[in-house]
């Protein structure tokens, strides 16, 4: 099934402010929230599709790749999931990144409207564990073949790993936990305030042990409690074809391992195209200056160009000149948010020699003095800028 579109899904237009892609997430998440709608999974479905589309559009550098690219500029983040940088997030990951729409901060800021929210989570025995891990950015180089074919890179990436010995708990074995006395376990707690309307129940994250139930008594020796370590990771990166210098990809989760358990952190990575030593780009075009000497351009010709995947001949009829555009359709670059794919457009430019024998300089000053070696304009032909918005078009 097509994706939707995320300004529909929040039912909000291009220019909406924060605050109102805020209000109108809220509102869709309180129609499809699973506790008002237990066992369906339609719902289910269309509120995580809210978070996704509120994720991607409150992040200035994700919003404005969707805005130009659409979903297939969001397809970067090796789930294939429309650029969520949750990778798929579960229940607990949505209230644990927006938890501040729900009242709170992170799932537990004490509001009317939070309890609501809190109780469901309760509920499914969802809460708030450790840390979550921080972002990283690398930066990904491509040739222009690659840009064109699209490609997949594997990296060693240098950062913190969850601990192997605890699995990411922080303690030194399974008996080193204790309950919370606070939360009993629970994660939470719940106060009563009087208020004019009557006494009002809201829930908030345990202060004591930050949601977690419990805390550790005997700390994992290799971590010392943290849950990670600083290591070393291989990661598989998938980069869709037609990407564009300065573009950047997520990958949910495989940031720096969270702290006690945390969520990961996300890979940001950011692409950087090498420069060809004969090509140039020109969005998903390519452009390529021919240099041919007079005689080719009067008599006419056959020649070798470079493209992207290799070599082509073209012809190059007589009377060629300088300023002509040749087109070989489809050789350029696939467009990144819709089918089809770019041109490669070749310049012709005429060679002058800069200096000459006396042998040569006498055989130019005869054919000089003769009509066709005269310049003529023709009226009727294109000058090089019409002929530049022609191909354009």
């Amino acid at each position: 099934m097509a994706k939707r579109d995320y300004y529909e899904i929040l039912g909000v237009n291009r220019s909406a402010t924060p605050d109102e892609l805020k209000k109108a997430y809220r509102k869709v998440a309180m129609q499809f929230h699973p506790d008002r709608n237990p066992g369906d999974k339609e719902s289910e479905e269309k509120f995580k599709e809210a978070a996704e589309a509120y994720d991607v559009l409150t992040d200035k550098e994700k919003k404005d790749r969707y805005d130009r690219f659409g979903h297939q500029g969001m397809s970067g983040n090796g789930g294939g999931n429309g650029g969520f940088s949750g990778g798929g997030m579960n229940m607990e990951d949505i209230f644990s990144h927006f938890g501040d729409v729900f009242g709170g901060q992170g799932g537990g800021g004490g509001s009317p409207f939070e309890s609501f929210f809190s109780g469901g989570r309760s509920s499914r025995g969802e809460r708030g564990r450790g840390v979550r891990g921080g972002n990283l950015r690398i930066k990904i180089s491509l040739t222009l073949k690659e840009v064109a074919e699209g490609a997949q890179k594997k990296l060693k990436v240098k950062k913190y790993i969850t601990c192997d010995t605890c699995h990411g708990n922080g303690a030194k074995d399974k008996s080193s936990f204790s309950t919370c006395n606070t939360c009993k376990g629970s994660g939470h707690v719940r106060r009563v305030t009087n208020t004019i309307l009557g006494q009002m129940q809201t829930t908030t994250t345990c202060p004591t042990c930050n949601g977690e139930g419990q805390s550790i008594t005997a700390k994992c020796n290799t971590c010392k409690g943290e849950g990670r370590m600083w290591g070393e990771e291989t990661i598989t990166v998938d980069i869709p074809a037609g990407v564009t210098e300065g573009i950047q990809l997520s990958m949910g989760g495989r940031g720096n391992a969270g702290e006690r358990g945390g969520a990961n952190g996300d890979l940001v990575i950011q692409i950087e195209e090498l420069p060809n030593e004969e090509l140039k780009r020109d969005g998903i075009n390519i452009i390529y200056d021919l240099h041919i000497s007079f005689m080719d351009a009067s008599l006419g010709t056959s020649i070798e160009v470079p493209t992207i995947d290799g070599r082509a001949k073209i012809k190059i009829k007589p009377g060629t000149q300088a300023g002509e555009i040749f087109r070989l359709k489809g050789k350029g670059l696939p467009n990144l948010n819709a089918y089809g794919k770019g041109d490669e457009l070749i310049y012709v430019n005429i060679w002058t020699p800069k200096t000459l024998t006396p042998e040569e300089e006498k055989m130019l000053e005869k054919l000089k003095s003769h009509h066709n070696f005269q310049p003529h304009h023709n009226k009727s032909e294109k000058s090089f800028f019409e002929k530049m918005k022609d191909y354009f078009n």
